[in-house]
């Protein structure tokens, strides 16, 4: 088995007044080469946006681009016809493929939104851009896994589709409730995110935006010590 650890104190941080970001991975003006990927998992932005403020319109191509809020809710909009909002409790995903513009906004006039943004590298280039959002229920994930992100030629229950063999699952552990996670391919790690909480894995104790990355290994338990919230991301790892 090996592991990384990455303390949320180790993260990269932004602050652009409208907008702070911590970055887990090198991003924009944050450039650190041990911070390059996990895997095919190339970004986990953490970000906080201000009241009436959001990311004007801009391009991406050929990522794998997923978006979960965490508190508040962000306008979407993009040039192939989509035009929503994001709210907890929802999932986003968007294959950018060959190429799409899209703009994030908070359009709040009080309160704060904040949400995780994750780049998965896809396995195959240039497909047709693609938009879903699904609303996952808060029971589904109660001392459970929840798979919210799957290979689009695996989909499983709800999941929505990206372009790589890749899953995203949630869970919300009771204190001292165990859960215990198996592979789905030898090619592939897990990265577990605390988003809130403390937790025990791979003889390592995690608070609130710490993580973990853990590969070359068939099966992970994780032990909550008190009530914790876990994104948890299994990527191919070449």
């Amino acid at each position: 088995m090996k592991t990384i650890v990455h303390k949320s104190e180790t993260r990269g941080f932004a602050n652009h007044g409208w907008l702070t970001s911590h970055h887990t991975f090198s991003f924009a003006n944050y450039q650190n080469p041990e911070r390059m990927n996990f895997g095919a998992l190339r970004v986990l932005n953490d970000d906080v946006v201000q009241p009436k403020m959001g990311f004007g319109t801009h391009p991406h191509q050929n990522m794998e681009i997923i978006s979960i809020p965490l508190k508040g809710a962000l306008s979407h909009k993009d040039n192939i016809g989509n035009k929503r909002a994001i709210e907890v409790g929802e999932i986003q995903v968007m294959s950018a493929g060959t190429g799409l513009t899209h703009s994030e906004f908070n359009d709040s006039k009080t309160d704060e939104v904040n949400f995780l943004q994750l780049w998965i590298i896809p396995e195959e280039l240039s497909v047709e851009p693609h938009y879903e959002q699904r609303l996952f229920s808060k029971e589904g994930k109660r001392n459970q896994l929840q798979t919210v992100v799957a290979p689009k030629d695996k989909l499983e229950g709800d999941a929505l589709p990206i372009s790589q063999q890749a899953y995203i699952y949630r869970t919300d552990l009771d204190a001292d409730k165990m859960i215990k996670l198996h592979i789905k391919s030898g090619q592939n790690g897990f990265y577990i995110f605390v988003v809130d909480g403390d937790i025990e894995v791979a003889n390592n104790k995690l608070s609130k935006r710490d993580a973990i990355g853990i590969s070359e290994t068939e099966t992970i338990e994780i032990k909550a010590n008190k009530n914790s919230e876990l994104i948890i991301i299994e990527v191919p790892m070449n």
